[in-house]
């Protein structure tokens, strides 16, 4: 690696102002799993890192409301969001999908805010919280404003961040009664990077759904719901008919791309396949993912 400059803020407020939002070369660094790898393989060489480590400023704490909303610092390690208790309880499907993504090592380091700032489309985490309806809270050195997760990202490893932003908070409304799934298929490990991820959360009455999210990730450039999905399935009570009408909708809506894991073709046929896996699925729970 090249040299570089580490700065370690010890307030929000300083950390933003170390931030050179005209200089691509000045990064905010927090758990570094993933940059810590662009910097080795000589993809990224920064000329400072700004480190969030020794920020407090509320941005590791999980706190629930009374009507289950979950608020979760950026700081947070995935780790803990896993054994959360109050996360456990609000959002089920969160927990649940921790317990595939990547491996306990990096789940202890890696934070939530840097999961959604890296903007990797393979992650797990993204297209869950877009399901939930989540959003984020981002600081700039004037002001805040509240996005939806789904807004966040704009293509492959890119957000509408600017480079002097941070994400300090992440809100997720209670799962509630919506029946989530998270379902992933990976060409190596269960824990690998997945070659396609579908999640799904369902507003039921009895067998027929009132209302869907319907995500896509890892076969796309970027995590993004599939609203003709979503259509096809309101109102409509689960078959087998109704569930190819809407893996064909996903399909034809879906801006599949092809990568070493996979080629289009494959992950259409994919896609087919797990849009009806992870709906059953997720009518097989209770407000909750396995």
């Amino acid at each position: 690696m090249t040299p570089f400059e580490l700065a370690e803020p010890e307030s929000l407020r300083e950390a933003i102002a170390l931030l050179d939002p005209d200089d691509p070369l000045v990064r905010p660094i927090a758990g570094g799993t993933a940059l810590m790898l662009m910097m080795k393989s000589g993809v990224f060489r920064p000329s400072r890192l700004v480190s969030l480590g020794k920020v407090r400023d509320g941005l590791t704490r999980i706190e629930a409301a009374l009507d289950g909303e979950l608020t979760i610092g950026a700081m947070t390690p995935l780790a803990v969001v896993e054994r959360s208790v109050r996360v456990a309880r609000s959002a089920p499907v969160i927990v649940q999908t921790m317990l595939r993504l990547s491996n306990i090592r990096v789940r202890n380091v890696a934070t939530v805010g840097g999961a959604l700032a890296h903007a990797d489309p393979h992650m797990d985490l993204p297209p869950v919280l877009i399901a939930l309806g989540a959003s984020i809270l981002i600081t700039g050195p004037v002001s805040e404003r509240k996005l939806p997760v789904e807004d966040l990202f704009t293509g492959y490893y890119e957000t509408v961040l600017k480079k002097n932003e941070l994400i300090t908070e992440l809100h997720v409304p209670a799962q509630g009664k919506k029946r989530a799934a998270y379902l992933k298929c990976t060409t190596g490990s269960a824990d690998d990077w997945p070659a396609l991820g579908v999640a799904v959360a369902l507003d039921t009455d009895g067998t027929k759904i009132k209302s869907a999210r319907i995500v896509v990730s890892a076969a796309t450039e970027k995590a993004a719901r599939l609203k003709t999905v979503e259509a096809a399935l309101a109102g409509a009570t689960v078959d087998d008919k109704v569930l190819a009408r809407a893996g064909e909708a996903a399909v034809a809506e879906a801006d599949i791309v092809a990568d070493m894991r996979g080629s289009a073709a494959y992950k259409r046929e994919l896609l087919r396949v797990y849009i009806a896996r992870a709906v059953r699925q997720a009518l097989d729970t209770s407000g909750a993912s396995h």
